[in-house]
């Protein structure tokens, strides 16, 4: 496996946030960390094998360059761990912990184990924890919140290395001595600056240098704001730099009120950058506080600001160029994406307070105006030429168009992580509902268009409880029904029946309160495949009966032909064969209305198999032979030869083993030489009950 990254937010990244710059200084804390991987723990010293992964914890100030050193270290320990480097953000831009099963699922993503739909924490990390079990990784956590989140994730596994940062102790993880980071030392402040402003500037005014990085307090990003500013501006001299920080107040301002005295070098030199910006910059600055989990990319930057994607690019490249954002994946990407560092998130949204409400509000319905028409396209490119959504698609502005599906499916696989945040915020937010249900929508269609339903669930569930959110606090009783039924499904399809059947019960009565039939009538018969996977059934039979019922009275002859097949098969699986058949043959006179070959054919053979467990092979083989026939005019071909190995099987059975050959001679020549019968539609699990 090679080196993998996932980030689900966290803080500010590694030396790739400073524009590929080399890593500065903190050969000290290197070195001390490399030698806490060979420490012995304390298992070790009780002469016990240790039965976790190593912890080493980087505790630090966001800004304070722990993420730079976590990551610098990885890379140095990279050959030691040829299972790869895993990467997770605990921690969200705004300062929410990342839920623990959202991290888990990220990480499971990675290592490419199937995720359960809706799936809980303690289900997820034991999954994490086996996955890791027989591997050697190292897993860096960043930006971890409390021990609560970095204990569940921890490999059992002592040739896995976990590297952690935080703000400060994890209390709770043992054997566990953290690296407190401080400012850098002065030659490495420096360095850093050089490599901003150039050689010459540093040189021909080195004492400046020193006072620059003095008043940067060493803290990396508040020495790559300054090293942006001057890398900005070419003829500017590092005292100018110096002098304007040394003259701003400690106090002033709305950023600097009631910040600790160790925080406020930082946003002093953060005043100074977001000061000398154009009004229109600062503006889009503000507002990508609300850049959900704090990615943002030119689409983004577009609808917030008001302005064109090209005029959003180019500020956020500027905005990189200064130190203020970073680049998320490799460079050459395009479009490239950004994230918001973890110090400076919290900045902007002091600064987006000063803006008025209503303006940020509209900033914020553009930008999921425009997210959810780019999934709208993102689904669209997916359809046939000639479509009605291919000719809507070729309507909208070049900017919002893909070229070709495989680009909008690396666009959707990109941006999975910023849509499904946007999503989450919608949602939360409460004021822009019906953009929120929209958005949903939207990305729950492109998920399904280019990952499939089964491979998108782990995501459809998340998405399916939003909407159950808003149809709940909107009183939504159509949409609520619908949100549940999918969940259900969902449920039911990983083994959770008996939640699911909570799920269908209440399903049932939002569409009684919506008088949506259909609704009500997809509920009852999900209701009765509850109880049928349960066993009960007596309880699926009267079920599907309500459902028949519902369907019967509305002249509904698909789904009417249909139930009387599942109650055929519940009545087959309880021993009630005479119920059964009549229920079969109800069926077949259903799709023979409806002049549906194959099911009356798939129908004619269940009847056939019912014949055959109540102990009339003679009934059985006429109505098999009938359903053969019916199968070949329809032209299912593994239909006709699972019939014919039916018949194979009642000819032996009643004495006649040269008719038997013929039929399974039969058989092969339709599947061919690798072919396999088609899977029975049920099993009988009990033959023992009588009619």
């Amino acid at each position: 496996m090679t080196d993998q990254a996932v980030d689900v937010g966290g803080s500010a990244a590694g030396p790739q946030e400073w524009n590929g710059r080399q890593f500065f200084g903190r050969q000290r804390e290197l070195k001390e960390l490399r030698e806490d991987v060979e420490r012995a723990g304390l298992d070790t010293l009780s002469g016990r094998k240790s039965p976790r992964a190593r912890v080493l914890l980087i505790a630090g100030r966001p800004g304070s360059g722990r993420t730079a050193l976590a990551e610098e270290l990885a890379r140095r320990l990279g050959d030691d761990y040829p299972d790869g480097v895993l990467r997770v953000g605990l921690t969200e831009p705004g300062g929410t912990p990342v839920p623990t099963e959202r991290a888990a699922r990220e990480l499971l993503d990675v290592l490419d184990v199937p995720v359960p739909p809706g799936g809980g924490e303690d289900e997820l990390t034991q999954l994490v924890r086996e996955a890791l079990r027989d591997r050697r990784v190292l897993l860096l956590l960043d930006d971890a919140a409390s021990a609560e989140q970095v204990d569940p994730l921890l490999p059992e596994n002592a040739d896995c290395l976990v590297v952690a940062t935080a703000r400060g102790p994890l209390t709770g993880i043992p054997d566990v001595r953290p690296c407190t980071l401080g400012g850098l030392l002065p030659k490495a402040s420096v360095e850093f600056l050089e490599s901003f402003a150039g050689s010459v500037r540093i040189t021909v005014d080195p004492r400046a240098a020193e006072q620059l990085a003095e008043e940067c307090a060493g803290q990396p990003a508040a020495l790559a704001l300054a090293g942006g500013w001057l890398s900005i501006r070419p003829q500017a001299a590092v005292a100018d730099v110096a002098k304007r920080l040394h003259a701003l107040p400690d106090d002033g301002g709305v950023l600097t009120g009631q910040l600790p005295v160790a925080e406020r070098p930082l946003v002093r030199v953060f005043r100074l950058v977001y000061e000398s910006l154009p009004q229109p910059n600062a503006r889009l600055l503000r507002l990508l506080s609300l850049a959900p989990a704090g990615f943002v990319d030119a689409q983004t930057a577009s609808a917030l600001a008001g302005c064109s994607v090209s005029a959003a690019q180019n500020t956020l490249e500027d905005f990189v160029a200064y130190g203020l954002l970073r680049t998320v994946g490799e460079p050459h990407e395009r479009p490239a994406q950004y994230a918001v560092p973890g110090w400076l998130a919290p900045l902007l949204v002091k600064l987006a307070a000063t803006d008025r409400a209503g303006e940020v509000q509209l900033a914020r319905a553009r930008m999921l105006e425009r997210t959810v028409r780019l999934l709208q396209s993102c689904r669209a490119v997916t359809e046939p030429d000639g479509s009605p959504a291919r000719k809507k698609l070729a309507g909208l502005p070049r900017a919002l168009r893909f070229p070709s599906a495989p680009l909008a499916a690396e666009w959707l696989r990109t941006r999975r992580p910023a849509l499904l945040a946007a999503a989450r915020l919608a949602v939360h937010d409460g004021d822009l509902d019906t953009l929120a249900r929209r958005l949903v929508a939207a990305l729950v269609r492109a998920l399904a268009a280019h990952q499939g339903t089964e491979a998108a669930a782990p995501e459809l569930y998340g998405l399916h409880q939003l909407v159950l959110d808003v149809a709940e606090r909107r009183n939504l009783h159509r949409e609520k029904a619908a949100a549940l039924l999918n969940l259900g499904d969902l449920d039911a399809g990983t083994g959770r029946t008996a939640e699911a059947l909570v799920r269908y019960r209440a399903a049932l009565d939002a569409g009684r309160a919506a008088n949506d039939p259909y609704a009500t009538g997809r509920a009852m018969e999900s209701v009765g495949g509850a109880h049928q996977e349960l066993g009960d059934w007596q309880r699926a039979a009267d079920w599907y009966g309500r459902a028949l019922a519902q369907r019967l009275a509305r002249g509904e002859r698909g789904d009417e032909a249909r139930l009387y097949g599942r109650l055929g098969a519940v009545h087959t699986y309880a021993g009630r064969y005479g119920e059964a058949l009549r229920n079969w043959r109800a069926a077949v006179a259903g799709y023979r209305r409806l002049g549906d070959l194959p099911g009356q054919a798939r129908a004619l053979s269940e009847a056939a198999r019912v014949q055959e467990y109540a102990g009339r092979p003679e009934e059985s083989l006429r109505t098999c032979r009938e359903a053969v026939e019916w199968a070949r005019q329809a032209g299912d071909l593994r239909l006709q030869a699972a019939l014919q190995l039916r018949l194979a099987d009642t000819l032996d059975r009643l004495g006649d083993p040269a008719g038997a050959r013929l039929h399974r001679g039969a058989a092969e020549r339709l599947l061919g030489p690798e072919g396999e019968a088609a899977v029975p539609a049920c099993e009988i699990r009990s033959a023992s009950a009588k009619d």
